[in-house]
């Protein structure tokens, strides 16, 4: 525990002092918010959503990819100099395997979202240049979790879906598709959350805070030293991030944080626990998809606007507050979400 305590404190300290220079990087590259880009969860103009977040027009934008860099590069030299030093390794999967999966999940979606912000902040889409519309990306998202969830069940043989009080199922071949929806739905869930400063990465904080606990139960090292690095860092951008932001994560964080958190969650093979602990994510893109369908369906919108958090400030809520509510909410989910786990 000591050394982790130790790698987490050093992961903050590497991102911090990254930050401050990357932002005025993301300043000079221009890649910062604009107003007229603004879209909700399903890539339309939202007007509603401009008027109330005038003020972070100009923000930068790609925070995600620094903290992705960096625990990237922190866990491929730290974790195999830690095994040469004699540091005592337990593991629940084979460990190559393991760590192949999570990194293919956390670069892979982060890619696919970096692409996404260069396309709109460098108006790359007006110009034509391959630019993708929101269902090719959707797609390429479904066939990175097939091949995610593929690698899952087939490489390290998890194929089962263990839900409290109730049973244990054995999903066989199920599982694929499964894994994949889970996969996409965090990945797109984190994207729609990260609408306010702090909210999308606060939650995601304590949410990983008690993966981190669940990961050092089971002895599986690999991943604790993951998780342990990514706290860290996002414990430094969060920082930058919290109201009025400094930088915002940018879809290449939403995307990567999201896909490789629900990855996490069925690595533990946790899924209920991790539906529960990233329950602010659930009910933001819960509240999404009933205004997709209500528009769909009924031809009228269920809430006078979505997603969650931003119907909330549409009925007077202050942004700090929603944001210090959902985290506080979240802390519970996420002791409600462990005692589910160890039950």
């Amino acid at each position: 525990m000591a050394l982790l305590l130790g790698l987490l404190i050093f992961s903050f300290v590497i991102t911090s002092i990254s930050l401050v220079p990357f932002i005025n990087l993301l300043y000079r590259l221009k890649f910062t918010r604009k107003a007229q880009e603004t879209k909700d969860a399903f890539n339309k103009l939202t007007p509603i959503f401009n008027k109330l977040h005038a003020h972070k027009k100009g923000t930068p934008v790609g925070g995600g990819f620094l903290v992705i860099s960096i625990v990237t590069l922190l866990f491929f030299i730290l974790f195999p100099l830690a095994r040469y030093l004699g540091v005592f390794v337990t593991h629940v999967y084979p460990i190559k395997e393991e760590i192949h999966i999570i990194f293919f999940t956390f670069l892979s979606f982060g890619l696919l979202g970096l692409y996404d912000d260069i396309m709109k902040f460098f108006q790359f889409k007006q110009a034509g240049f391959f630019g993708l519309r929101l269902r090719h990306k959707f797609i390429i998202q479904w066939i990175l979790a097939l091949i995610i969830a593929s690698l899952l069940f087939f490489n390290l043989k998890i194929d089962i879906l263990y839900i409290p009080f109730i049973k244990t199922f054995k999903l066989g071949w199920l599982f694929v598709p499964f894994a994949a929806t889970v996969i996409v739905s965090f990945a797109n869930a984190v994207n729609i959350t990260d609408g306010l400063d702090g909210l999308a990465s606060g939650v995601l904080m304590v949410a990983l805070f008690a993966f981190w606990f669940l990961s050092a139960s089971i002895l599986d090292t690999p991943l604790s030293f993951f998780l342990t690095l990514w706290l860290g860092s996002l414990i430094a951008f969060l920082y930058f991030n919290v109201y009025p932001a400094r930088i915002w994560l940018g879809d290449v964080g939403a995307l990567a944080f999201g896909a490789t958190f629900a990855v996490v969650g069925l690595l533990l093979g946790k899924v209920m626990a991790l539906i529960v602990i990233g329950g602010i994510f659930i009910a933001e893109i819960l509240s999404s998809l009933i205004q997709l369908l209500s528009k769909k369906f009924r031809k009228k919108k269920f809430f006078k606007v979505a997603p969650l958090h931003l119907w909330l400030q549409l009925i007077g809520w202050e942004e700090p507050k929603i944001v210090t509510r959902a985290l506080l909410a979240s802390i519970m989910l996420a002791i409600f979400g462990v005692w589910l786990a160890v039950i």
